[in-house]
Order: C-alpha cells, then structure tokens, then sequence
C-alpha cells in the first residue's frame, strides 16, 4: 500500500503502555507521512522513548493499534519490524567498539540480506552487504574512517556511525531517539545537516531536546506530556502556540 496524505506511512491510534499503576503512554494517536520530519518533543518523563519501543517492537502496546503503511504491526516483534523496513537508532551510542566502521554497518546490512550467517554463506549476498555498508558511510560523512575502530572515534562521529547503522538496514521509516545528545554545537551543525539531507529518501521520526535543530528540521511536531499528546501541528503552529509554551517552555 502507497503512503498518501489519506494513508500515511506511519500511524498510531489510542496506543497506550502501562507498567502496572503507571500509564507511561496515554491514548496516543499521530500520523506520520512519507518524506516527513516528525519530531517528538516533551519534557522528561512525557513518555518519548516509550513511544519510540512501542513503534520498534521493543515494548507491545497494552491497548491501541500500529499501523506502518495501513499493515498493523501491534505485536510484531522488534526483529519483524525492522525487516518490515523500520529502522531505530536509540538515545544511548550502541555500537560495538572493538569493530571498525565497516563492520559496524556489515552487521547492520545484514538484516535485509537473510541474517547474519545466511549473508556470510553466499558471496553474491557478501558482497551486497558489504556495498551496502560503504554507501551508508559515504552519506553519512565517514568515508575517510571505514576501517577506523569505532572506539578511536570521537563521540560525535559514534552518534553518526550510529545513523549509517540504521541507514544500512534499508529502512523506509527511521525512528531516531535523540541523535545530538550530548554533541557540541559544531557536531550537531553536522547531524543537522545530515538528517536534513535524508528527509528527501527517508521519513524520519524524531525525538529530540536541541530545540535550535527541531525548528530547523521538523515539518511537523507532537508535543507530550504525562504520556498525552498535548498538540500536534507545523512546526510554526507550535512554535507560537501559548499551551506549549505553558507547559513544554516553562513560561
């Protein structure tokens, strides 16, 4: 099924999580379309990263429904759903450091190629991998460090690393759970300018606190809070709207 403005790409309806008493994510419902910056905003314990493991398969819904494409997912494992073409970055660096670059994104690549050791028993789908990897680094500016450790580079470069491993994947939908924590100014210039880049292949849900990077790079936003979706709109619509600015600002 083609995504349109009638059939996004991604889409939630009354999705709910609750750990025992506590209801982490609250009736949630969202649309995201194809090509399109969605970011997440809220304040700490909003439910977030709740929301980013339900639309991974990492957590299943209590309630509500998840659909990618009009196909629900609600249920599907996280291994399904990325086979299914939805990539997931998280918001602590998980790479593995004792492995250059290319291998990093090698082991990425194989999820589309049969798994892990289908991919290495057949040259043609070695290869694959291998091409697929490089391409991932080449975008996302690491050419120059493919056979570098990932543990010799420097944090900013591990967050990208990260990214070229999502890339690899060949997702249709990448779910990226604040990919500038922790950077400086420059090395998130640097993410900025990268995610901007993929929004014209991709469609990108993303969570983030850099505020400067979400007004530059979102079309549309969700604001949580307790869970709940406080208000969703363009970008200027939340910029200047006084419930946000309330509750999410702190005015």
């Amino acid at each position: 099924m083609t995504a349109s403005p009638e059939n996004p790409m991604l889409s939630t309806r009354n999705l709910t999580r609750r750990f025992g008493g506590l209801i982490a994510v609250n009736d949630v419902s969202i649309d995201v379309h194809e090509h399109q910056i969605h970011a997440i905003l809220g304040p700490n314990g909003a439910g977030k990263s709740t929301l980013i493991n339900l639309l991974s398969g990492e957590l299943p819904p209590s309630t509500g429904s998840i659909h990618l494409r009009q196909m629900a997912i609600h249920g599907k494992r996280a291994h399904q759903i990325a086979r299914l073409g939805v990539g997931r970055s998280h918001q602590k660096t998980n790479i593995f450091p004792r492995l250059t670059c290319l291998q990093n994104c090698e082991l990425a690549a194989r999820i589309n190629q049969g798994g892990v050791f289908s991919s290495w028993l057949s040259p043609t789908r070695a290869r694959a991998v291998t091409d697929t990897a490089v391409e991932t680094l080449e975008i996302c500016g690491l050419k120059d460090r493919i056979h570098t450790l990932a543990n010799d580079m420097s944090y900013g470069e591990q967050r990208q690393l990260q990214i070229a491993m999502v890339l690899a994947t060949k997702p249709r939908i990448m779910l990226l759970d604040e990919p500038m924590a922790g950077m400086g100014r420059e090395e998130s210039h640097k993410v900025t300018k990268l995610l901007a880049t993929l929004s014209s292949q991709y469609t990108l849900v993303l969570i983030e606190h850099d505020m400067d990077s979400v007004f530059a790079l979102a079309d549309v936003i969700t604001v949580m809070v307790d869970g709940a979706v406080l208000e969703t709109g363009p970008t200027s619509q939340i910029r200047s709207s006084e419930q946000v600015r309330d509750v999410y600002l702190g005015r």
